[in-house]
């Protein structure tokens, strides 16, 4: 792998007991939680519900939201940490984390104060769910394809302006069945620049589909959403100028995402240390090779994130997403031979999940493929 090495050790990275959370953080009690309940999270639909309280309960939805918006304080940085480190207990809880935590981040890049004061105590709390119905629109924004919903304006009423909003979905994560809100990207007949709405799940028109027949990851409320005649306040928009806003909030968005590539690769990088010591000597050097690499993409994945350089060349962020790609299959594969034959007896080790979790995240959107082809240009 073509990458800068910068020799620091796994202990150097972030815990999310150190991360700034508001008092009665419950980190023990949600790492056990995840932890003894991975495989099911991975496998079946049952606990699909109960993910987004317990985040709710241990306090990190609010990492990186100011104090005075009801969150805990800290940066984006620390909310990167944070879905990294529930990635080492499960993808699928932290894929539920980032989707929320993506939706908390529209809102607090967006120009509508009066709905982030309305809705972010509940999505700060577990009580309400948040999913983000970007993907279509940050390929339109890197002009790979148009947007897949419409708005039309309506007469507008006293409240303000409306819009009736028509369009598909294939896949959104965090479309819990008890409540949710989906931020989407629309497009306007009248030929204005694209919007952004918060799309609430109780709208007459608003249907959630079946979860997706996914082969892990099934807890996650992955699921299409469907728009038909949908009416939209002005109220709900989050931002009338689609494009700026997506150029924005895209380095957060996709370092949030890049955080469950980050938490993957450690979890299965410091599992090699339950070797035994022949294996141990065997897998040292390529195990050490995967740490630098991790930590340099770590490191300057930090550092775009916190200069904002990613916003005007968000080319190196795709390629540190790319990095991070190989990184996670790397690790998940040198897992997988250190091992052995235990990794491939049900209830032995836990090095199945985690391939199984590794193959997804190359197809996240944006897509190693789709990625690779922007590079290409």
């Amino acid at each position: 792998m073509d990458a800068r090495v910068i020799p620091v050790s796994t202990s150097d990275a972030p815990s999310l007991a150190s991360l700034p959370c508001p008092n009665g953080l419950r980190v023990t009690d949600l790492s056990a939680w995840l932890q003894t309940r991975a495989e099911q999270l991975d496998l079946d639909r049952d606990l699909a519900s109960d993910i987004i309280p317990q985040l709710g309960r241990a306090g990190v939805l609010g990492i990186g939201v100011p104090t005075d918006l009801g969150g805990s304080g800290g940066t984006i940085l620390d909310a990167i940490d944070a879905v990294a480190t529930v990635a080492e207990d499960s993808l699928a809880a932290a894929l539920v984390f980032w989707g929320q935590r993506a939706f908390i981040e529209c809102l607090l890049q967006g120009d509508n104060a009066a709905l982030r004061s309305s809705l972010l105590p509940a999505l700060v709390s577990g009580e309400l769910a948040g999913a983000v119905g970007l993907s279509n629109a940050m390929k339109f924004l890197a002009n790979m394809e148009g947007l897949q919903i419409s708005a039309a304006a309506l007469p507008p009423t006293e409240e303000g302006q409306r819009w009736t909003v028509n369009g598909n979905l294939p896949w959104l994560t965090n479309l819990r069945r008890e409540g949710f809100v989906a931020a989407i990207a629309t497009e306007h007949a009248e030929g204005q620049e694209p919007s952004i709405f918060a799309v609430p799940h109780d709208i007459p028109g608003v249907t959630r589909c079946d979860d997706l027949d996914l082969i892990g990851l099934r807890a996650s409320n992955t699921a299409g959403l469907c728009l038909k005649d949908a009416v939209l306040e002005e109220r709900f928009r989050l931002t009338s100028n689609a494009p700026d806003f997506l150029a924005h909030v895209r380095p957060n968005f996709l370092a949030l995402q890049c955080g469950l590539s980050i938490g993957l690769a450690r979890r299965s990088l410091s599992a090699l240390d339950s070797t035994g010591p022949a294996v141990r000597a065997v897998i040292a050097s390529p195990a050490r090779v995967l740490e630098a690499e991790l930590h340099d993409i770590v490191f300057e994945l930090r550092d775009g994130i916190s200069t904002g350089d990613f916003v005007t060349n968000p080319t190196w962020l795709f390629r540190l997403r790319l990095l991070l790609a190989a990184v996670v299959d790397e690790a998940t594969v040198l897992e997988v031979q250190a091992t052995g034959g235990r990794g491939f007896v049900r209830g032995q080790a836990d090095v199945a999940r985690r391939r199984r979790e590794a193959a997804f995240i190359p197809v996240v959107t944006p897509s190693v493929v789709q990625l690779k082809g922007l590079l290409d240009k």
